[in-house]
């Protein structure tokens, strides 16, 4: 009787807890985020991303402007010659460099084991390239933009991605409010009374086409872009421009992305002739985390203000570019920028090291860079 008594209450027992499970709420399986790059790709993103690669510098000031910079394992060059973000976040200057000339070594990526690799829209494009990532079995996302929606759209991808999306939607709502600040001061100029500007890059004759971020944005600026009023087949693959061309342009201002640039562009003879340089309206554009009117740089939207400011003085008197800097910085990158490094920022001089860290000696002993003598 003992034992079947213990049967019964052990039986018993047993039908409650199992009653009670069956009253309690099903627990669903975590979702999966999936998302969609620039080329179209679904791709499931594992959770707990904690090891992330940046094989384009674009996607690298994104992570770190995310929060996400010490989690970066293996970068491409050029993020390392970008001097205030080392300084920002050292850990990228040991950071993993698994790429040359545009090709990725796939046995040196796949050793930093990240669990996200961001690739550029080249590389993406190139069969070979997307078979080593498919093939080493690693999730990657193709970033890829041609205009500022599109980059507010990069940054978008890039949060979701790295479960940072409330700060890419606060930097894009930032992003927004610079365009309508600018468009609202410069929207009453006619179209006659606009400057023309020629925007050169990488070097003095390289520039971008119509269907490009720089000509967005100076379109933004209220500038008339005068590489954008032309053919796109009027470039060559590289969008470099001739100086004959140029002449023809006869733009009122010149914008320059890359330092030592405006200062040859005002010393050759070759451009004396041009009515920026005779007006001297030759200016180097700031450089922070990026060169700021750069096709991939981060900070469009300063670039937006500054050009806008620059072009316009007399419509932007109550903008003070400094505390615009100081407040980017402090609020998207947490970082509280000395008075100095302002002025550095604005100068564009010494925040990105050369590609060739070769030195040489000029006739008086001093070193100068190869990048110094590039033109």
């Amino acid at each position: 009787m003992t034992v079947y008594i213990r049967i019964t209450v052990i039986v018993i027992i047993f039908c409650l807890v199992c009653a009670w499970v069956s009253m309690q709420p099903v627990q669903a399986a975590p979702a999966k985020n999936t998302v969609v790059d620039s080329f179209g790709r679904k791709v499931d993103i594992p959770s707990g991303i904690k090891r992330i690669a940046c094989m384009y510098a674009f996607t690298g000031h994104v992570v770190a402007m995310l929060g996400r910079a010490d989690d970066i394992v293996a970068v491409s060059n050029g993020l390392k010659r970008d001097v205030l973000l080392k300084t920002m976040h050292p850990a990228i200057g040991k950071a993993l460099v698994p790429k040359f000339q545009g090709a990725i070594n796939i046995e040196e990526l796949a050793r930093t084991k990240p669990d996200i690799v961001f690739v550029s829209a080249e590389t993406a494009g190139n069969d070979a390239e997307a078979f080593k990532l498919d093939t080493c079995g690693l999730t990657w996302l193709a970033v890829d933009f041609h205009g500022m929606e599109e980059q507010q759209q990069a940054i978008a991808l890039i949060g979701r991605a790295i479960g940072a999306p409330e700060k890419a939607a606060a930097y894009n709502a930032y992003y927004r409010s610079c365009i309508d600040r600018v468009q609202k001061a410069v929207s009453s100029i006619p179209l006659e009374s606009r400057i023309r500007a020629y925007h050169a890059t990488v070097e003095p004759t390289r520039t971008y086409p119509g269907n490009s971020l720089p000509a967005d944005w100076l379109r933004a600026a209220g500038v008339i872009n005068v590489s954008a009023q032309e053919p796109v087949g009027l470039l060559d693959g590289k969008h470099q421009v001739s100086i004959e061309q140029i002449f023809i342009w006869n733009p009122d201002f010149i914008l320059v992305n890359e330092p030592g640039a405006a200062a040859f562009i005002k010393n050759s003879p070759k451009w004396s002739a041009i009515a920026a340089v005779e007006s001297d309206r030759v200016c180097q554009m700031p450089i922070g985390i990026s060169r700021w009117g750069h096709p991939g740089s981060l900070e469009t939207p300063l670039a937006i203000l500054w050009t806008g400011e620059s072009v316009y003085p007399d419509r932007f008197r109550d903008l003070d570019m400094k505390q615009e800097i100081r407040r980017f910085y402090n609020d998207f990158f947490n970082y509280e920028l000395s008075d100095p490094m302002i002025r550095q920022i604005l100068c564009g001089e010494g925040m990105r090291l050369t590609k060739n860290r070769k030195k040489s000696k000029d006739s008086k002993g001093e070193r100068k860079s190869e990048h110094s003598r590039m033109y």
